[in-house]
């Protein structure tokens, strides 16, 4: 007990220090001496105001955010069983942002608590969906990949409220990252009684926590009601995170961060194993991560400059490299992964394959047809005849050559995608991975935008040169961290989302700074969109697809073996790391690509690989024509949809594809539910 009393009083004093430095950074001219002065009852007018006006509101609200979230990490993670489990990867922190943001879209403006049993509400039920689609309580990734897809099927209707009420959610994209900017405690006021009463509520279950650490059979054996300590625990956990988001917006991985440091001062300090310790401590140490991180935010960026950037920033920085290390640190599984599966009967029927084909072909041929003449404007079948031997007039020529480059666009861009991701699932054995989870698209669209920004007049190669560059940068890191005398499949995918979330984040704070007026086009951009493209724009894709595609389909065989498990492939001669990486190169360029033509589109690589399984098999030399194009015709039909059903506005591609895709996305996490992903 003495050591568990130190450690405590460590951090304790920590906290100290970082508030008494916390008070000291602004944008106005109070310095270190005034603040002192304040504080021993002999400050100024001015420099009581200053404190009162927003440095003791932004302090305040950084202990009330360290303490929920902290404990609400801890909280879930005992739930769960799994370190991994956070209220960022029970895409908690999603389902309460949406909530929140879904009230702003509709012109409704609540108090911070009606504002708060929204989240609330938002918040349980992504959890409650995570929760079953995983299986519950589960020591496997299982958990982090079903909450991380959730997560982003979330997001992207998020992300659609923000682009189609622009107006009434002004402020709300860099409020959607965790921004402790707050003009008073009226917010942070109202939801301290909540944080209070849950955390004492969820010390109060310590014991309980305790004995459900052992496993429901022996926590059942020995008296404990599993059902309602898991069904308690977790509405406490929810309303934590829910205050938090409600007072600053979802900051980043604070939840997953800090119970994972405190268990690492378990050594030191033995009484922190029990929950009635574990969980008030790891409040704390979430206080010293967000008060740290908006510390070192304005040390470095200065503090006019850091006001544009929300601290979740710094901390979802901070919680991808925990992520990294976490699962760097765990061992591999060892047992074999069923690969994603076709359904029994279909592979050996030619009938159906001709007839898929055939229906197929119609189609691709179709989805560009429909998209030259759907939009803003309804374009006759003669007049696309007609536009083709050079006989329309000028202002429905201008209106198709606008539209040829964005259909072409969102064909090869889909086709591109589905087939990266039918080697990401090959090779990964996991049929909810794809580009976007290893942090692909993520990296692409860094890289991308980063050159956008910094040289705005930036041609097509150049920004698909970016898109690679940035591709390749983050591909070649997750492949570097998951490696460990081979890759371990679960361990590349958890590592992917790690880097995908601290690529995402980095985006956003290259957004917030460069050009924080203009975030609808940012939003635009990183949701997938077709709108503006050139046909030069398009051939980076179009030549990748052409080169990278066939290369892939020549290895159907290997992509069939590394399906099975880790041993046959070698057993037969394949070389299975020199093989798996040949695949996800050729994976991340088409995906890279891909962003560099229409931006950052989830789901595609995802559902076009399940779709073709599900017509022709599991045989890969059928799935990676059939589902390129799928990917096609699905990415081609979004951007219609897009362009027309709300014209003269415009929804991204990206957007309808998220919409679309997560009903399907849900039934596939379903029909995996039984099995290991």
């Amino acid at each position: 007990m003495p050591r568990t009393a130190a450690v405590t009083a460590g951090i304790v004093a920590a906290i100290a220090l970082l508030s008494a430095v916390h008070l000291t950074q602004g944008t106005s001219d109070t310095g270190v001496l005034d603040v002192l002065a304040a504080l021993v009852g002999d400050g100024d007018a001015q420099t009581l105001a200053v404190l009162e006006g927003s440095r003791v509101p932004r302090l305040l609200t950084a202990l009330l955010l360290g303490v929920a979230l902290g404990v609400a990490g801890a909280g879930m993670q005992s739930v769960a069983r799994n370190p991994l489990a956070s209220p960022d990867t029970l895409a908690v922190n999603a389902g309460a942002h949406f909530a929140v943001v879904a009230i702003a879209a509709f012109g409704v403006s609540l108090p911070a608590l009606p504002a708060g049993a929204a989240a609330f509400a938002g918040g349980l039920a992504a959890a409650v969906a995570v929760l079953g689609l995983s299986g519950g309580g589960s020591t496997s990734p299982r958990l982090v990949l079903v909450g991380s897809a959730v997560m982003l099927a979330v997001q992207s209707v998020t992300m659609l409220l923000l682009l189609m009420y622009e107006q009434e959610t002004t402020g709300l994209f860099a409020w959607g990252s965790g921004s402790l900017t707050v003009s008073d405690l009226r917010a942070t006021g109202q939801v301290t009684p909540v944080v209070v009463i849950a955390v004492v509520g969820l010390v109060f279950m310590g014991r309980s926590l305790d004995v459900l650490a052992l496993g429901d059979d022996n926590a059942t054996v020995l008296g404990l009601n599993v059902r309602r300590t898991r069904v308690g625990a977790v509405l406490l956990t929810v309303a934590l995170t829910a205050a938090a988001v409600t007072v600053a917006g979802p900051v980043g991985f604070v939840g997953l961060s800090a119970p994972v440091i405190t268990r690492l001062l378990v050594p030191l300090a033995p009484g922190l194993g029990g929950h009635r310790l574990l969980l008030p401590v790891s409040g704390l140490v979430g206080v010293l991560i967000v008060l740290g991180a908006d510390v070192l935010l304005r040390a470095v960026m200065g503090s006019a400059a850091a006001v544009r950037v929300p601290t979740g920033v710094m901390t979802t920085l901070l919680g991808a490299v925990v992520l990294v290390w976490l699962a760097r640190r765990g061992r591999s599984s060892g047992t074999p992964r069923q690969a994603p599966a076709g359904r029994v009967g279909v592979a050996g029927s030619r009938r159906r394959l001709v007839a898929v084909a055939g229906a197929l072909a119609v189609l691709v041929v179709a989805a560009p047809v429909a998209g030259l003449m759907l939009g803003d404007r309804v374009v006759l079948l003669g007049d696309l005849a007609n536009w083709l031997s050079g006989r329309t007039g000028t202002a429905l020529t201008f209106v198709l050559d606008q539209r040829l480059p964005r259909v072409l666009a969102a064909l090869a861009a889909g086709a591109a995608l589905a087939v990266a991701g039918c080697g990401i699932q090959a090779v990964s054995r996991n049929p909810l991975a794809e580009p976007g989870l290893l942090g692909i698209t993520a990296g692409a669209g860094l890289g991308a935008i980063s050159l956008i920004t910094l040289v705005p007049v930036a041609g097509a190669w150049a920004v698909a040169g970016a898109a690679g560059a940035g591709a390749f940068v983050v591909f070649a890191l997750v492949y570097g961290l998951a490696w460990r005398s081979g890759v371990d499949p679960d361990r590349l995918v958890v590592i992917g989302i790690a880097t995908w979330s601290a690529g995402m984040a980095l985006i956003t704070l290259l957004i917030v700074v460069s050009d924080p007026w203009n975030t609808a086009k940012a939003l635009t951009w990183l949701s997938g969109s077709t709108y503006g493209r050139t046909l030069e724009q398009v051939l980076p894709t179009a030549l990748a697809l052409a080169v990278v595609t066939p290369l892939l389909w020549l290895r159907h065989r290997e992509l069939d073996l590394h399906g099975l498990d880790e041993d046959t492939p070698r057993v037969l001669g394949v070389r299975v790391e020199r093989s798996r990486l040949a695949v996800l190169v050729g994976a991340g360029l088409l995906a890279a690509t891909a962003v560099s033509a229409i931006g950052v589109v989830a789901f595609v690589g995802l559902v076009a690989p399940h779709l073709a399984r599900s017509l022709v098999g599991g045989r890969h030399r059928r799935v990676v024509p059939v589902a390129a194009a799928v990917g096609a015709v699905l990415v081609s039909l979004a951007d219609t949809i897009g362009r027309t059903v709300i014209s003269p506005a415009q929804v991204p591609a990206g957007l309808v594809i998220a919409l679309l895709g997560t009903p399907y996305f849900v039934l596939a996490l379903w029909r995996t539910r039984e099995n290991r992903v």
